[in-house]
């Protein structure tokens, strides 16, 4: 049988490491990037708290040695169904079963600026310009004479009150109680706002009311300006602009409000669901092809009864459904029955700043605030990290964070534009 997936993020790694030396299974892994990256700290990396390496392993590293696995460095361009190949950016691939594991991109809802101007928060080379965005920016403010001016380079504005915005803004909000004036005397006098906006009415939205209510109270004593109900819709010229008539004057508004699957051409119109996801039955196969699946953020899966509209797009659904399908490939060839998806919530969390985070478990219904909240965060962040080398280098920075409160990983690294 021979697999090919498209994305090597948690779905198509986790599909991919299941079927590991299956004597009657070969694998090909195909991926834009040659190296696995860990999303839910790319935040970290952004605000130089943690370095690329960190959150980051190769994926050819990660194959060697394994028979019945190989990676392909390369970039989907179509998929030519009726004779099982995609066309790759660098040449073809014939398959008997196709895996679209492509995740999600950032959404800009159409706003032309907002995607031109904005800093979206994504994947690893969004957090290094975000980082290196940052830094100049600050840079620019230190030796600005101009208040105005000055100001707009310091305030920040993350849109998207999801987990991404909670962290990165109450990120920021730590260095700059205690990094900020301590690096960057020379603007001791400016005064300098985070502001977290939300087009709903609550941060966290599908976790508990009481993460919500506590999230809300730790980000502002954080001294987070926090604005729900405010819907961006440009960013022009410096300014953010309001659906509600408000502007804020800002060089750096982060861009954590949404995302959206990617469409291929070659796919049938059919088998794309809401959202540009594909959607699939049961066995997470694409509905009008025959041998074509999707797992994770790129798929919509409604037949598991408790999730009617499809699963959240998070790192567990991902997860489970690559496990998942890895099996029923492996039953398959044993003509065997196929198990149906069914997604396990194992609750989920979100880190607002030092000693602060809320988690949610659903069975039992258990909310958890401050210490141990923030205890459990980072002990599942850096046991899903995917090689020890990756969990040592997380660990030894985060304790030099925790107890510095502060970290030495603020250069501005760029490549020369005559090497690129």
């Amino acid at each position: 049988m021979n697999i090919v997936i498209i994305g090597g993020g948690f779905a198509g790694l986790n599909l991919a490491k299941e079927l590991l030396n299956h004597p009657q299974i070969q694998v090909t892994l195909v991926d834009k990037n040659n190296y696995n990256f860990f999303p839910p700290l790319i935040y970290q990396v952004a605000t130089a708290f943690l370095e690329p390496s960190s959150i980051s392993y190769p994926f050819r590293k990660f194959f060697a040695g394994k028979k019945n696995l190989q990676f392909r460095l390369g970039e989907l361009l179509s998929v030519v169904p009726a004779e099982n190949k995609v066309i790759l950016s660098n040449g073809e691939l014939s398959y008997d079963h196709l895996v679209f594991a492509t995740g999600a991109e950032t959404s800009y809802f159409g706003m032309e600026n907002v995607m031109k101007n904005a800093i979206p928060m994504k994947t690893l080379n969004d957090a290094i310009v975000m980082r290196n965005t940052l830094l100049k920016n600050l840079e620019k403010a230190a030796i600005c004479k101009e208040i105005r001016k000055r100001r707009k380079l310091l305030t920040i504005v993350v849109a998207g009150g999801g987990p991404t915005g909670v962290e990165v803004s109450g990120m920021f909000a730590e260095m700059r109680k205690n990094i900020l004036l301590k690096e960057y005397p020379e603007l001791d006098t400016t005064a300098s706002n985070v502001y977290l906006v939300d087009g709903g009415d609550a941060l966290l939205a599908p976790m508990s009311e009481a993460s919500q209510k506590d999230t809300l109270e730790a980000l502002t004593k954080l001294g987070v300006v926090v604005k729900l109900n405010s819907k961006v819709t440009d960013y022009v010229d410096d300014t953010v602009y309001f659906e509600n008539g408000e502007t804020i004057k800002t060089k750096n508004l982060i861009w954590a409000a949404g995302v959206t699957a990617k469409i291929f051409e070659g796919m049938p119109a059919e088998s794309y669901g809401r959202g540009r996801r594909m959607a699939t039955d049961a066995f997470n196969k694409v509905n009008a092809t025959e041998n074509i699946y999707a797992i994770g953020d790129t798929a919509i899966l409604t037949a598991d009864k408790n999730f009617p509209n499809g699963h959240p797009q998070v790192a567990q659904v991902a997860i489970q459904q690559g496990i998942n399908l890895a099996k029923n490939f492996k039953a398959s060839l044993q003509n065997k029955p196929l198990k149906p998806f069914v997604y396990n919530d194992k609750g989920s969390m979100a880190i607002i700043g030092k000693n602060k985070a809320v988690v949610d478990l659903p069975n039992p219904k258990w909310h958890f605030k401050g210490f141990f909240a923030w205890f459990i965060w980072l002990f599942v962040h850096l046991i899903s990290l995917i090689t020890y080398r990756n969990r040592l280098k997380t660990f030894y920075n985060w304790m030099i964070a925790y107890f510095a409160r502060d970290q030495s990983l603020r250069m501005i690294i760029r490549p020369d534009k005559k090497q690129v």
